[in-house]
């Protein structure tokens, strides 16, 4: 199996990615709510137990919708995948340590986090529009941390609003394509 032929069967076993942004914006609404109206500790909380079942209820969407939900077994994309899947909740432990000292900046280093995560599906996909999301998120939470750190607060909304701008573009795309 070529790398081209690796990316088109994970296009088109996952739909191009479009649930991972789409759960993922409902995840981080709902962190930030809960960082609102409850606590920073329980949003951070929200978001790194959230941020596991990411790719399950991801998964379970597209099993439900397409009657496919995961690559088939022994297919040479599934360590990138999941190695890419393992760096987030790695490093929103760093997010919330950060956050335990200063909790306006656990969203800001979150994006980052999860922007940093999706420079690897452009290999894994073979589509550029996930260096795009990345890029944005990583530009977003670097100006959240770094130069308007009063955003902190918001960038659970913000990073919910552009996973769910970006789901319908990656679904796009990927139909597209193939």
């Amino acid at each position: 199996m070529t790398i081209a032929d690796a990316q088109s069967d994970v296009r088109r076993v996952y739909r191009g990615g479009y649930t991972g942004p789409l759960v993922s914006a409902i995840v981080w609404a709902l962190a930030n709510a809960v960082y609102q109206f409850g606590s920073p500790s329980a949003a951070m909380a929200t978001l790194f137990v959230g941020g596991m079942l990411i790719f399950p209820l991801s998964a379970a969407v597209l099993k439900i919708t397409t009657g496919h939900g995961f690559l088939p077994a022994g297919h040479p994309s599934i360590g990138l995948a999941m190695q890419s899947a393992f760096t987030v909740p790695f490093g929103l432990l760093v997010a919330v340590a950060l956050g335990s000292y200063e909790p306006v900046l656990f969203f800001p280093a979150s994006l980052i986090i999860v922007g940093a995560h999706y420079f690897v599906f452009v290999s894994l996909y073979g589509m550029k529009v996930f260096a795009v999301l990345g890029g944005v998120l990583v530009t977003l939470g670097t100006a959240g941390m770094f130069l308007v750190p009063s955003l902190g607060a918001f960038g659970g909304w913000i990073g919910a609003t552009v996973l769910l701008i970006f789901s319908p573009i990656v679904y796009r795309g990927a139909v597209s394509r193939d």
